[in-house]
């Protein structure tokens, strides 16, 4: 028996408001054409404020200077990732794999490649070392899908550095909202929420950037549903498939954004319905749908953006900072019998299991995603950084000797994942106990990095990807002025 359809799905409540952006946007154009006095494009007032204001009457909603900051470090973050990444072998891999020509910036590399293959590399590479911003409630990986879309998009296209703005902002708002609707159930059953819901984040984000009307918005969101995929099987063994999940999310929200667009029809209840997006990979419907819509383009979640201090999951940062605090209270590895963490439960079966595996991590990439490993480093090294994650680090005998003594127990009251905490018990061979917490991460909401800290991080990314200091400060020129402008990234290339 077939279930009978809503009158107004939920893609076409999400297609209201991201249309009544686009119109208040559309509006402050025409005003500032005709030389009126109101505030730049897309920005309400209170440049530093945490809700958007609306400006000039009903329904005209605007970015708040808080989330246009958020998207303005989401650029450069992104270019300094790619950056980071350009010469490592899995770039090395998706960049001879992508066979198309075509106008757009591979960043990094000197060859040009098509819409898409543009958004399929700088996705990959932009998530290759795990550096990238995440939304703590997802937790997913905004930036990594959505900028590269767009970017690309509005490169191949000829759309402004505004039209650029509002379809980063359109796309990092539902993708965080998205993750909001079925909390730890798509990861759950086995999927990455990045990869899953990064096609429909990055296909309203590009569409927006191109001036998709709500019936094209709305089959954008059918068509994506039908492309997201992206399981985490990559976890038995550190392979790289990870990687590719925000690359490949980029370029199937760009096709079906582009699909939409030329009159391809998709199922208006992909969001919700019998054989839905969440049906399908949250394997259920009995979830939060107006996470997704509720005050969207009035208060905007992209604001609490995480931008990440070390290259791992962000979820075993705050126990990286609780081993460095440790350490620099004089206890010596050798005095330790044993390190026992405080775990939420939904971590356990990424990061902490098999506990035996994740003590001794097979390789490089694996060590990202190992608690044991990363605490037990930033303990005996002081830091953990991109060096951290080769091969020849995680075989270091001082930090797997270490990491072997480290273990975790699940606090029912953890908050993960509207929160993410770290805590350290150490039980010292005389007895002593030591202990550490951390009720947040460092670079979130809580505690964020300061726009000067963010390009520090860029010039790192930088150098560990063999820029000269000349080239970097040509990026973040280009990052500072992009949205005021033509969305020409020629000084990325090469």
């Amino acid at each position: 028996m077939s279930q009978a359809l809503p009158p107004v799905s939920v893609a076409e409540r999400l297609a209201e408001r991201i249309a009544a952006l686009q119109a208040g946007t559309a509006a402050l154009k025409s005003e500032r054409g005709q030389n009126r006095a109101v505030p730049s494009p897309l920005v309400g007032e209170g440049q530093g404020g945490g809700e958007s204001r609306r400006c000039g009457g009903e329904g005209r909603a605007q970015l708040s200077g808080a989330a246009r900051q958020t998207c303005e470090n989401l650029v450069l973050d992104v270019i300094g990732l790619c950056v980071a990444a350009r010469n490592q072998p899995y770039m090395q891999a998706a960049l001879a794999a992508w066979d198309d020509e075509g106008p757009c910036t591979a960043i990094g590399h000197g060859r040009t490649l098509s819409a898409a293959g543009a958004a399929f590399v700088n996705g990959t590479a932009a998530h290759g070392e795990d550096f990238d911003d995440t939304f703590e409630g997802g937790p997913v990986h905004a930036g990594a899908v959505v900028v590269p879309a767009v970017l690309a998009a509005c490169e191949r296209y000829a759309r402004t550095g505004e039209a650029a703005l509002l379809g980063i902002a359109v796309g990092a708002e539902t993708l965080c909202r998205l993750s909001l609707v079925a909390p730890r159930l798509i990861h759950r059953a086995g999927f990455h929420p990045t990869a899953v819901l990064g096609a429909v984040g990055a296909a309203v984000g590009v569409g927006a950037a191109l001036g998709l009307d709500r019936r094209q918005i709305v089959d954008a969101l059918g068509i994506a549903g039908s492309m997201a995929s992206g399981i985490i099987e990559y976890l038995a063994e550190g392979a790289w498939t990870k990687r590719l999940h925000p690359g490949w999310a980029a370029q199937a929200g760009l096709r079906a954004a582009l699909l939409a667009k030329h009159g391809f029809v998709g199922p208006r209840t992909v969001i919700e319905g019998t054989h839905g997006l969440f049906n399908a990979f949250a394997h259920t419907t009995a979830v939060d749908y107006d996470s997704l819509t509720e005050g969207f383009g009035e208060r905007w979640l992209i604001e609490t953006l995480a931008f990440k201090p070390y290259p791992c999951g962000t979820m075993t940062h705050p126990y990286i900072d609780c081993a460095r605090r440790l350490a620099a209270r004089g206890v010596a590895p050798g005095e330790i019998r044993e390190m026992v963490c405080e775990a939420g439960e939904g971590t356990v079966h990424r990061l902490w299991e098999p506990l035996a595996d994740k003590q001794r991590p097979p390789n490089g990439y694996a060590g990202k995603f190992s608690q044991p490993y990363c605490i037990a480093r930033a303990f005996v090294r002081g830091n953990v950084g991109l060096d951290a994650f080769t091969d020849e680090a995680v075989r270091d005998s001082l930090v797997l000797e270490l990491a072997r003594k480290v273990s975790y127990v699940v606090d029912p009251a953890n908050p993960y994942p509207r929160a993410f905490t770290g805590h350290i018990r150490v039980v010292l061979i005389d007895g002593r106990v030591v202990e550490e917490r951390q009720p947040h991460i460092r670079g979130g909401a809580q505690e964020p990095l300061t726009r000067a800290e963010i390009e520090d991080k860029f010039r790192l990314c930088g150098r560990y990807g063999g820029w000269d200091d000349a080239r970097t400060d040509a990026a973040v020129a280009l990052a500072r002025r992009l949205f005021d402008g033509e969305s020409d990234l020629g000084v990325l290339r090469g």
